[in-house]
């Protein structure tokens, strides 16, 4: 079935149809003065032979402490006060917890009890896990995202404070209204010596930053994957209840993760 894409800024918040798999490509640009050190990412959803539509772009802002990604509708306004701008991901300190926001209002700057509408959504949190094996190995990551009400529409969790965050539900085992997923758990192969994933055709480079996220329970239902088939091209599909301002935020930040070391 074609994707009707129409309003962008909808479409990248809308969670993908059920039972259609959306299939799409993200370039990496280091061209450019300092590209090299904060490159932008393009996203753009693939359409029959070869053709292909732009979705989002992503950038790392510069002057920021912790890795801060600005996604923007408009691959050419990467700015913060543009109109184009969707969403952001952050980081800790650390690196290894990472939060995606909408446009809304960051609930600390704002003085009055504005309208809760206007305050921003959580649409998810991801989680990077040293492995056993320290850094040799597959990551394990978690991701948690808003669950889904009866009409299949995204729960809104708007966090006023530190305490309702999707990350402080997590930790705190309140997982009621969100739904945790996780990265399917690669499988040793003798013959290439490597952890591999069946991507399917869909990845043809083998790379650490490769993975399939899962739900637990359905560990056959891809929620989203993300990998490698050229050295500054990936590809990232993601079916439902994903949408494309998540997962490419969560393929974002596999590129971030100071825990990505090969």
């Amino acid at each position: 079935p074609l994707i009707d894409v129409g309003d962008l800024e909808e479409f990248a918040v809308r969670p993908a149809p059920q039972g259609v798999t959306v299939k799409c490509r993200i370039t990496r640009d280091k061209k450019g003065m300092d590209r090299g050190m904060y490159p932008t990412y393009y996203l753009h959803l693939e359409r029959e032979h070869g053709k292909k539509v732009f979705l989002l772009a992503g950038r790392k802002r510069k002057k920021s402490k912790t890795s801060n990604y600005l996604i923007s509708i408009d691959p050419t306004d990467l700015s913060r006060g543009g109109e184009s701008f969707i969403g952001k991901l952050r980081s800790n300190l650390m690196g290894t917890k990472f939060t995606v926001y909408d446009n809304g209002v960051n609930p600390m700057k704002t003085t009055s009890s504005l309208e809760a509408s206007t305050l921003r959504q959580e649409l998810a949190a991801i989680c990077y896990e040293t492995n056993v094996l320290g850094f040799k190995g597959p990551r394990k990551m978690s991701v948690i995202i808003p669950g889904m009400n009866m009409d299949h529409e995204r729960v809104s969790i708007r966090p006023r404070n530190e305490h309702e965050t999707l990350l402080a539900r997590w930790q705190n085992k309140n997982t009621e209204s969100v739904i945790e997923l996780h990265n399917k758990t690669p499988v040793w192969n003798d013959d290439t010596q490597s952890y591999v994933l069946n991507f399917h055709g869909r990845v043809t480079q083998a790379s650490v930053k490769n993975f399939q996220i899962i739900h637990d329970n359905d560990p056959d239902y891809i929620v989203m994957q993300f990998g490698r088939v050229a050295e500054d091209v990936f590809t990232m599909d993601y079916n439902y209840p994903m949408c494309a301002l998540q997962a490419f935020s969560i393929a974002l930040s596999s590129f971030d993760s100071k825990l990505a070391c090969e």
